[in-house]
């Protein structure tokens, strides 16, 4: 963990404080700060903020927690006595992404428009002032604007998360050199400037915010397993697929985890989105399936179950895929899971297969730590050197690029599974030592101290 730029405005060194500034210290303990946290999308589906909220209300806060409805929210997040949700208007039109570029444009515009005055009225009429506003980036249209402009008319302090560049995420649907996405990295660029402290997930982006943006402090947050992720003992995990073979989520039959020839159980996350190469997997699979045919080992009829899980755009377009892709050996899924039973499939797996292609080359996805946390190795598709700070080839996961080598390390893997399997236990070996360090431990570390009344 590293924090790249920390000022001196921040230092606990009292022996140079005025009174009024120790008045205001002894005061805050007995004053909660009021915190704004801001993610224009489903907070259900936006772990980051959600820890960020929890972590605040737990130990220096009072929450207004703003975001999309959707998804159900984690008993800990509705139930928490300092932990407000207001819920911002999310109307987007379906089918939008194969609209022809300018109407999509134009649609996207009269959204942003619509939330960003939605924004203003809930922070400039509806909470109460805030002494601080985190702000998720991206997206950044309209949040960064409206969370500078609220936080310098209500006197309060601005913190961007960044997660990724929302620029570089436009450029995916638009093309990279189409006038809208050298508007928004301008915009990023610019408006972020107003921020006075920065959170980022990679060592990789801090320094990008520092030398070629210029901006000052930036802390990295790494991202790090909830407390919640960890192996599924045998009863839970027995329910579990119980449960969901039992509400049609999975087909009947399709997994038992007891089963002394059970086939390997392999999990996948997404948002579905264009940042994610699904397609890459289905392959793989397919090439996997027919080495499988073609060798007629002695295992059983089937030798995997692929489950992925997520909503999103794509998701539709990739089931009518599986479908036809004529699997014999390997049998794939696609289901959504409540925030409660996803660390409960994790923690029940074999392996975690990571689909991400960073639109930026700069972010790391947060799926891969929270399997990690579960005690499962990962493989995960190399995008550049920003993912060897969160996985090491060989050692708590494996690197591919292309579908025949992610065939290659699956067959690897689970050549004689579930009975005598060397890389994978060496690789869940390597996890389990090192996932220790939780998420409540880099919140206090690094976060903690820039939310303090000064």
């Amino acid at each position: 963990m590293t924090i790249l730029d920390y000022p001196a405005s921040y230092s606990k060194n009292t022996s140079s404080m005025s009174e009024s500034t120790i008045s205001d210290q002894k005061r805050s303990v007995h004053v909660p700060v009021h915190v704004v946290v801001l993610v224009l999308g489903d907070i259900g589906r936006s772990p980051r903020m959600q820890y960020h909220a929890l972590a605040l209300a737990n130990s220096v806060a009072t929450v207004d927690l703003i975001g999309y409805t959707g998804s159900s929210l984690p008993h800990a997040i509705q139930s928490h006595a300092r932990i407000h949700c207001h819920f911002v208007w999310s109307w987007a039109l379906p089918g939008r992404y194969s609209l022809p570029r300018l109407v999509f444009l134009a649609v996207t515009g009269l959204r942003v428009l619509g939330q960003w005055v939605h924004l203003l009225w809930l922070l400039l009429w509806v909470l109460n002032r805030p002494d601080y506003i985190l702000v998720q980036t991206p997206p950044a249209i309209p949040t960064l604007f409206a969370a500078s402009l609220a936080a310098r008319l209500r006197s309060a302090k601005l913190v961007i998360d960044w997660h990724n560049f929302g620029y570089s995420l436009l450029a995916l649907t638009v093309g990279q050199h189409h006038l809208s996405v050298r508007f928004a990295h301008w915009y990023e660029r610019t408006v972020g400037r107003w921020a006075d402290a920065h959170l980022c997930v990679s060592q990789l982006m801090g320094e990008k915010l520092i030398q070629q943006w210029g901006y000052q402090p930036v802390t990295v947050l790494y991202d790090q397993p909830a407390e919640h992720f960890t192996l599924t003992p045998p009863e839970i995990r027995q329910s579990l697929f119980q449960r969901l073979q039992a509400d049609g989520t999975l087909p009947a039959g399709t997994y038992n985890p007891e089963a002394a020839d059970r086939p390997a159980l392999i999990v996948s996350s997404t948002s579905w989105t264009l940042d994610e190469d699904f397609d890459l997997l289905l392959n793989a699979v397919a090439g996997w399936d027919a080495r499988l045919c073609q060798r007629q080992d002695s295992h059983s009829s089937c030798v995997a179950v692929v489950l992925i899980t997520g909503k999103g755009p794509l998701r539709e377009h990739f089931e009518a895929k599986i479908k036809h892709s004529g699997l014999q050996r390997i049998q794939a899924y696609t289901l959504w899971l409540s925030a409660e039973d996803y660390p409960r499939l994790l923690g029940a797996a074999d392996l975690g297969v990571c689909l991400h292609r960073s639109s930026s080359g700069f972010d790391l996805p947060m799926k891969v730590v929270d399997m990690f946390g579960a005690g499962l190795p990962v493989c995960a598709l190399d995008y550049g050197p920003c993912l060897a700070e969160q996985l090491q080839h060989e050692k708590n996961g494996l690197l591919f690029t292309t579908s025949r080598q992610l065939a290659d390390q699956l067959d690897t893997l689970f050549r004689d599974f579930p009975h005598h399997t060397p890389v994978l236990d060496r690789l869940r070996q390597t996890v389990l030592a090192s996932n220790q360090y939780r998420w409540t431990d880099a919140w206090n570390e690094h976060a903690r101290p820039i939310f303090t009344l000064q």
